[in-house]
């Protein structure tokens, strides 16, 4: 597994410096302890309120320095990756912060965390500090065990005792809103991979089609390996699990936590299957998706609940400083506004109307492109993003959806909605410049009915704004030629002339446009470019039906 990082002895170090310096000047500081003891305070810190101090090992980031700040933490102590920080780390930042009104700690339940800063409170009690300790256990992936994990949920209790040392109040008042919101909380995790540190050797415990479920945050195994499923089963999974400890009738707040590794897109597919499902009736605050406790580099995510009343839902919501807290917001359901609609379009497009002939080649060249997805997905993988079968099915397929209200029995109209379909279903540039060479070839029809003649005005229209030409190493290579061969009105001949074209562009070993021309030659040398692959396929599949 690679990583970006210099030496690793000094990853977290440099890590705490990166966030110092990206942070607003005057926001955040760190002892001059540090390397040796990393903590990470508010500069702005007068000790006039409760401090809250929280912390642990390195690699749950921005948990737990990027929750320092104006409404949250006062302090978060570091260890290295996934390791406690030490007693005398713990206790200096308690020195550090902690004025008359006292200091809460909020300890993950680890073995290492609740000894290190147990004695650390210990310790400076003996100094005079008045502190107190609340540790947050919200892992119920193991119901019968006597010391449940504390994860993701911890945050919670972060947002919350931050709000009401924010406004004032005293240590024991601060601790026990703590306290009982550490007790209100459920979290789960779920996982489709381990996670590596940096400088270590990695060794996947997952096959290829397993996922994990009820894992912790430090790389742990899970309660159990489940198969690869969609995400609506995961979830439903998760739920199940989740639900016996949620408190009958009330409403939660729910923090929706990517471990590190799962990209945005499939976060919010997440977030939609967790709020589809009936826990999403239960759902009042939603924070997230975001990261916000993760595993370093896990292909995981987790979600936490915490029973929601008046006071609570003031302390989630109440503005804070800290960036990396994503700001709750409440459940509603997805507000929809009609899309302007349009009258019937060139020649009378909306009209439906068929012709045995049209349809027969227009259901031909639909599925033999979809068949060829696989192949031109694997060969724009090697030249571009590897999505040009898909796209290009994706086209094929929303015409097949809408072959039977197709004006079959006019071209020009045919040729209009084929325009309309492909620049609202396929996407990309692809889907665009299609649409506009359908369109224009349409316009063209429609002035003069030659079909020849008007899809190279299509043509034309489509290397205008698209700034392609023959050599550019495009679908234009296949389709260009193969048009000015139709001219002629022998479908055979254009049907080479598209292979012809499409075999040439295996030895342009530099691409002009499209993601191509970011490949090197190396990479380019040999491969077909995938669009012209696809329009050499369409015209033999019209020669064949010719």
């Amino acid at each position: 597994m690679k990583h970006f990082f210099n030496r690793r002895e000094n990853i977290v170090t440099e890590a705490l410096n990166g966030l110092l310096l990206t942070s607003s000047k005057g926001r955040l500081a760190r002892l001059d302890s540090f390397p040796d003891i990393k903590v990470i305070l508010r500069a702005d810190w007068d000790k006039s309120k409760v401090a809250i101090i929280s912390g642990g090992g390195a690699g749950h980031e921005p948990s737990h320095a990027g929750f320092v700040g104006k409404g949250m933490l006062t302090a978060a102590v570091s260890g290295e990756i996934f390791a406690s920080p030490s007693v005398d780390a713990v206790l200096t930042a308690i020195r550090a912060v902690t004025g008359e009104k006292g200091a809460l700690l909020i300890v993950k339940n680890y073995t290492g965390d609740r000894l290190n800063f147990g004695l650390a409170a210990e310790k400076a009690r003996t100094e005079g500090f008045d502190v107190e300790m609340v540790i947050v256990a919200d892992d119920i992936a193991i119901p019968e065990i006597n010391q449940p994990r504390g994860v993701a949920g911890t945050l919670f209790v972060h947002k919350i005792a931050g709000y009401h040392a924010e406004r004032g109040e005293d240590l024991k008042t601060v601790a026990a809103h703590a306290a009982a919101a550490a007790g209100d909380i459920a979290s789960l995790g779920m996982s489709l991979s381990t996670c590596s540190v940096p400088g270590q050797a990695h060794e996947d415990r997952l096959g290829e089609n397993e996922g994990e479920l009820g894992l912790g945050i430090h790389g742990e195994p899970g309660v159990e390996r489940i198969t690869l499923q969609p995400v609506a089963d995961i979830v439903a999974t998760m739920v199940a699990r989740l639900s016996p400890a949620l408190r009958e009738g009330a409403s939660h707040a729910l923090l929706i936590n990517n471990l590190g590794a799962v990209p945005p897109l499939e976060m919010t597919v997440i977030a939609n299957a967790v709020l589809s499902s009936p826990l999403g009736r239960r759902v009042r605050l939603i924070i997230g998706p975001a990261p916000m406790m993760t595993a370093l580099n896990m292909n995981g995510f987790s979600l936490s609940l915490i029973r929601l009343d008046a006071v609570r839902e003031a302390a989630l919501t109440a503005a804070v400083e800290p960036h990396a807290w994503m700001p709750a917001v409440e459940r509603h359901e997805i507000q929809i506004i009609a899309a302007p609609r349009t009258s019937a379009g060139l020649n009378g497009a909306a009209i439906a109307g068929d012709n045995l002939r049209n349809r027969r080649l227009i259901t031909a060249l639909c599925e033999h492109l979809i068949s060829q997805e696989s192949e031109l997905n694997r060969l724009d993988g090697r030249v571009g993003d590897g999505d040009t079968g898909s796209t290009v099915a994706t086209g094929a397929r929303s015409v097949l959806a809408r072959l039977d209200t197709l004006p079959l029995d006019r071209p020009a109209a045919t040729l209009a909605s084929l325009g309309d379909i492909l620049g609202t279903s396929m996407g990309g540039s692809s889907g665009v410049l299609l649409s506009i060479f359908f369109t224009a070839a349409a316009k063209a029809m429609a002035d003069k009915a030659d079909i020849s003649a008007a899809l190279l005005a299509g043509l034309d229209r489509m290397t205008f704004y698209g700034g392609a030409g023959v050599g550019d190493r495009t679908m234009v290579d296949a389709l260009s030629p193969a048009l000015q061969a139709l001219a002629s009105g022998d479908v055979a001949a254009a049907a080479k002339a598209a292979a012809a074209g499409a075999e040439s562009t295996k030895a342009m070993t530099k691409a002009k446009a499209g993601r191509a021309s970011y490949v090197g030659e190396r990479d380019l040398a040999g491969v077909a470019d995938p669009g012209a692959v696809a329009v050499a396929g369409a015209f033999g599949v019209a020669a064949s039906l010719a």
